[in-house]
């Protein structure tokens, strides 16, 4: 199983709420919430090779100007210094502990290596490998994120149609795993909340092979049983 972590294992949006909160009383997480998923594509745009840790930077210059706080546009920002406190799901680290003596679990994310290591005591430290943008020099969707991930699960003999890709995120992961032929699950975090908060807008919304709204509801679901019986 590969996993996205930013939005889907780390609840980022309450990362992020909780940063601005520091500096303004903002009465709309909604708005606070689409300006960095606004911010975030442009990003990406303009630096597809940084890690996202490294983009919170200039994202959060954007944000001082689009939500009028000042104290935002500081260089490391507050939003970069908050990172390593963003919690994770509450779902999350129980799950993975489970799953982690059935399956082989794989960090797949724009982050890099030194977030993924903070945000380890609060998922558990579940992962037996992990890709980050430090590594393959791009952020996803760019398919050679997810290339770079199945190389490392092909020299422990798991082949590309033995993985799952679990992601929040239409615009980062389904629709490009979807591409490359691998099976997704699409974690719907925000589930009955409109819009994409803080992930950028996917053009086209994919259908994946497993829709929840949670790891629990995963862990129960038909697909990830039989994988299970089969191991």
């Amino acid at each position: 199983m590969t996993f996205d972590v930013v939005g889907t294992l780390i609840d980022f949006e309450t990362g992020i709420l909780r940063c601005v909160r520091e500096f303004s009383a903002l009465p709309d997480d909604g708005a606070v919430l689409a300006a960095f998923g606004a911010a975030e594509a442009v990003q990406q745009q303009r630096t597809p090779e940084l890690p996202f840790p490294a983009m919170l930077d200039p994202i959060s210059t954007r944000l001082a100007v689009d939500l009028d706080i000042p104290e935002l546009g500081e260089v490391p920002s507050p939003l970069r210094q908050s990172l390593g406190s963003w919690p994770a799901f509450p779902d999350v680290a129980e799950v993975l502990a489970r799953w982690r003596d059935r399956f082989v679990l794989v960090a797949l994310t724009n982050a890099d290596r030194a977030a993924v290591e903070a945000w380890g005591p609060a998922l558990g430290h579940p992962f037996h490998d992990v890709v980050t943008v430090d590594e393959v020099g791009v952020n996803k969707p760019d398919p050679r994120m997810f290339e770079a991930a199945l190389a490392k699960l092909a020299a422990v003999g798991i082949q590309r149609d033995e993985v799952l890709h679990v992601a929040q995120s239409q615009y980062h992961d389904i629709g490009a795993a979807h591409a490359l032929g691998l099976r997704t699950c699409w974690i719907e975090r925000r589930h009955g909340q409109v819009g994409a908060g803080a992930t950028p807008t996917a053009s086209v919304v994919t259908r994946p092979d497993l829709h929840v709204h949670s790891l629990a509801e995963l862990e129960g679901a038909d697909l990830v049983q039989d994988r299970r019986a089969a191991g």
